[in-house]
């Protein structure tokens, strides 16, 4: 048996880390995990029965685990129109679905430790887009999100529904998005500008990493919904979202130009993310 590599100095020891999805589910993400623990978080307050009968165009249903959001995350579709309807098999590793005029193509792999999805969007050249791989995380009031420098960050559906605010890492206009708890009664979501974020719980850290394939453009940033009992008002719960980004925004009718992802002139853009852990 091969002893696992050290990573970065200081940062551990890499894990073994397996992937298991489920396409009937909408290509949902049902575990991320090392021999040591589970990362995707599963909201308790979902049966399973909830979450199988959902048919598109029902309202989301948080159920927890990694949902794919795309051709947005909020708005005109509440976290987009692929999570409702079931994926078909398309190769070792490979699953498809479409919508409307849009077609979303998952590779997904596990290789020495590391989780890679590679995706290719195909529809008509210049079309808009935004997709988010919406991982709501089991970890800690202890965990931590570490980000390189100090990026922009665009604070959504703040101060009131349909409004954005700008920041700076890790503020969230009044909240610390590196901290993940105890529960304060909050909740904030935003849009980070980089293509890395270290999520640590303890003597765990997982590590994402995303980017555009080559020969594409488009900008990335990842979304951070740090829920701390402060949503849904009628109910609120804790939970943890971190979401690799394809664009620069959460409501495909909101953002700018800039702020999307574009189709080139043959109608494909593709990007990929890789998922690492250590202790």
């Amino acid at each position: 048996m091969t002893e696992p590599s050290v990573t970065e100095p200081g940062v551990g020891v890499a894990r073994p880390l397996t992937v298991r999805t489920d396409l009937a589910l909408g290509g949902r993400w049902t575990s991320l995990a090392t021999p040591e623990r589970e990362w995707l978080w599963r909201n308790p307050r979902i049966p399973d029965a909830e979450r199988a009968a959902v048919v598109p165009g029902d309202s989301f249903v948080d159920a927890g685990g990694g949902e794919e959001c795309f051709p947005t995350l909020n708005g005109p579709s509440d976290h987009g129109e692929v999570w409702s309807r079931p994926w078909a098999a398309d190769g070792d590793g490979a699953a498809r679905v479409t919508t409307g005029d849009l077609a979303l193509r998952r590779h997904l792999t596990a290789d020495d430790g590391v989780v890679r999805a590679s995706y290719a969007i195909d529809g008509p050249p210049g079309a808009s887009v935004l997709h988010a791989v919406h991982l709501l995380l089991d970890v800690g009031p202890g965990a931590r999100l570490e980000v390189p420098g100090r990026p922009d960050v665009l604070v959504v559906e703040w101060p009131e529904r349909g409004a954005t605010a700008s920041s700076t890492w890790p503020d969230g206009r009044g909240v610390p998005f590196d901290v993940l708890g105890p529960d304060d009664g909050t909740a904030r979501c935003a849009v980070v500008a980089t293509d890395r974020v270290d999520i640590v719980d303890g003597v765990d850290r997982l590590s994402l990493r995303w980017g555009v394939e080559p020969g594409y453009a488009a900008p990335v940033a990842f979304v951070v919904w740090r829920n701390l009992g402060g949503w849904p008002k009628d109910a609120p719960y804790r939970s943890i979202g971190v979401e690799p980004l394809l664009g620069a925004e959460s409501n495909l009718d909101r953002a700018t130009l800039e702020q999307l992802a574009h189709l080139d002139d043959a109608g494909r853009i593709g990007w990929w993310l890789e998922a690492r852990a250590s202790r």
